[in-house]
This record gives C-alpha cells, structure tokens and sequence, in this order.
C-alpha cells in the first residue's frame, strides 16, 4: 500500500505502518494533553500503541488461519481504522474462508479473556464504558476495546470479518460472486447508517462510513471481475494494437511514440520480439525529468512486469497483477513471443461491454470458451 512504511517482518509477513497512522498519534496525545496535561497524552499514546498491538494479533489470526490453506500474507498494514492483512489469493472454498474470517475475531476474544482473568474480575460493566478517559483503569480499557473490536468486526456487512462470514455462509448455496454482492450491499447499506448516526454523535464515523462503502463496493467489483474472467482467456481481452520499444530506444524516441498513440504502458523487446521489460508514462515522464531525453529505454524500463501464456484463464493474469501492483501483464504465445497486454484498463473494458451485452448473447472474442491449460 502507497504511504506505507515498513516496521519489521514477522512469519514472512511484512508488518507496515500507513502515514496517515502518525497523525493519529499525534490527535490522541493533543486531545489526551488538553484532558490531563503531558502525563495524560503519554497514556494516550501508550494505549494506542497497545490498541494496535492488538490488531496486529488480529490480523496474524487471519494469516495464520490462511497459512493453514497454503495461502501466505505477503503483509499487514496498520491504518487509522484499523488493520489490513493482505491475503495473496481468496480461498477456495467457503468453508476456508469462514475458518479465515472468524480467527481474527477469535484473537481479540482470547485477549480480553486474559485481561479479565488478570485482573481477577475486578472490572465493572462501568469500566467498560469509559474507554476515552484516560484516568480509568489502563487494562480494563484495553479489555473494553478488543470486546469492541469483536463486536464491530462481526457485524454482517463487508469489509468486516462478519461480511466475510456471511459470505462465505451464503456461498454454501448460492454463487460466490451473487453471496458477495448480497453481503457488499448489505455492508453499504451499513456505511449509511453509520454515517447518519456520525452527523448527531461524532464526525469521525462518517470517515469510517465512508471507508466502509468504498471498501464493500471494491469488495463487489472484484467478485465480478472474479467472476467473469473465469470464464474467459487471457487472449481474449489482451492488447494485440501496440507500439513497442527497444533496450538501445532513447527516452525521447519513448517520447515520440506517447504522443502519437493512447498507450500508457509500452513493452520493450529484443529483435526476436520476445519481452525485456516495460516502460509506463509515468516512468517516461520520469526519466525525462532525471536523466534527460538521450537516456537508454534499457537503463529505465521495469523489469519486474508477470508473463503468461494466451490460453491461461484471464483470471490468473488479474491475479499476477494484483499480487505485485503491476500495471501490466505481458502476454505470451508457445514461442515466448509478446502477443499482447492485459492492463487494468482492458479488464475494465472487458467489464464494461459484458455487462452491456444481452444474456445469452455473446460475439467476437468474448465468445464463452472451454479453457484448457497451456500447451
């Protein structure tokens, strides 16, 4: 994730912190300050650092459950709302995203257990009720929160746990992508309840309102696009019109060819025409700026752009670019020839003219096909 930075990896999972996390810090210590003067802000922030230490277990819950599926966490990022574990793919099966999706909460709830039975009972439904005021008891606050945090995680709606429960409960009889729309709707019609009740009680919940509808329609949109791309080869939707360039190109030659087409993304490929790199408009512009119009195309171009063969499903190719925030993927045939592109523009084209055409209908390279693997 953008403005993110690293803190430590723990299991092969990357722990991040978001930018915007600091400014919270800041918030709480100044608002704490203004409550109990300098040792008032200190508690603050220690009890939102131990907050947070509290939803890094979370999280971990989530990815030691995934680990169980072989499917690995590449990272955790810490923001203002919360935490994000980053799965590398969805699980299979409904059962194993439910595993998933309750063992977070599962964390939170052994938490609080602990600091009950440390605190030997002595915590009052009262001391529950005063998580903001920094002179009640620092445990009982950090108990009242992770009992919080199960309570608001499991409501029934994305991008919860429970909306993820729900799901994967709806998938035992129905599609997966018609159980994720149910659940993503019912996660906005919660976005909006929350965000009238933040107009009367506290302008911060309309924030986490509006995370929350645009984090279920993500959620909806990438069931779709799960959905289709299914059913549909990545050669399909590729890219076959497109200029390319050459390691020996220069910057201004890249230039040149920006301007005379609408391509944003353009490979870079030997004399066999088999694929070296990719250079996008963003890191023309760069280099541009950096190192001047005479610098080699080789010495710029990324290297790190996913291959894959024209008759893989395009649902791996939007997989690969998911997994490693590509703009592209190079299209392959039988020989390793570059034959096209799948960007995130062409999916979204390829959304656009299915949900245009009549059911049952279909036409051109959209045709539904039967997909095998790659020779």
């Amino acid at each position: 994730m953008k403005w993110s930075l690293k803190l430590g990896t723990i299991a092969g999972t990357q722990v991040r912190v978001h930018i915007t996390f600091w400014l919270l810090l800041i918030w709480i210590g100044f608002m704490h300050y203004l409550i109990g003067g300098l040792d008032a802000a200190w508690v603050g922030v220690l009890f939102i650092l131990a907050v947070f230490a509290c939803v890094v277990a979370h999280e971990f819950g989530h990815a030691l459950a995934a680990r169980r599926y072989g499917i690995r966490t590449p990272d955790i990022t810490l923001l203002p709302i919360g935490g994000l574990a980053r799965l590398e793919r969805m699980p299979d099966e409904p059962r194993q995203e439910l595993v998933i999706a309750v063992a977070g909460p599962l964390v939170n709830v052994v938490i609080a257990l602990l600091l009950f039975i440390y605190l030997a009972g002595n915590v009052s439904y009262e001391h529950l009720l005063m998580i903001e005021d920094p002179r009640a008891n620092f445990l009982s606050r950090l108990a009242a929160v992770n009992i919080f945090l199960v309570v608001f995680n499991m409501i029934p709606a994305f991008p919860m746990d429970g909306g993820r429960v729900l799901r994967a409960l709806l998938a035992f009889r129905m599609p997966w992508a018609k159980a994720t729309q149910i659940a993503a709707s019912i996660g906005q019609g919660f976005a909006f309840a929350l965000g009238f009740i933040g107009l009367f009680l506290n302008p911060i919940l309309i924030f986490i309102a509006i995370f929350v509808y645009l984090a279920a329609a993500a959620e909806a949109q990438n069931a779709q696009i799960r959905d289709v791309s299914s059913s549909v080869l990545t050669g399909d939707v590729m890219v076959t019109d497109f200029g390319t360039l050459r390691e020996s190109s220069s910057v201004d030659e890249a230039i040149e060819l920006l301007l005379a087409t609408t391509q944003r993304e353009f490979p870079v490929v030997d004399s066999g025409g088999h694929m070296m790199g990719l250079l996008t408009r963003d890191d023309i512009i760069r280099a541009l700026k950096e190192d001047g119009p005479q610098t080699r195309v080789g010495n710029v171009m990324r290297t790190d752009i996913p291959t894959i063969h024209h008759r893989k499903c395009l649902e791996d190719a939007f997989r690969l670019m998911q997994d490693g925030s590509v703009p592209a993927v190079a299209v392959l045939d039988s020989a390793d020839h570059l034959v096209g592109l799948v960007t995130h523009e062409t999916i979204g084209e390829m959304m656009m003219v299915r949900s245009a055409v009549p059911e049952g209908f279909s036409f051109g390279r959209l045709r539904k096909r039967n997909i095998r693997p790659a020779a």
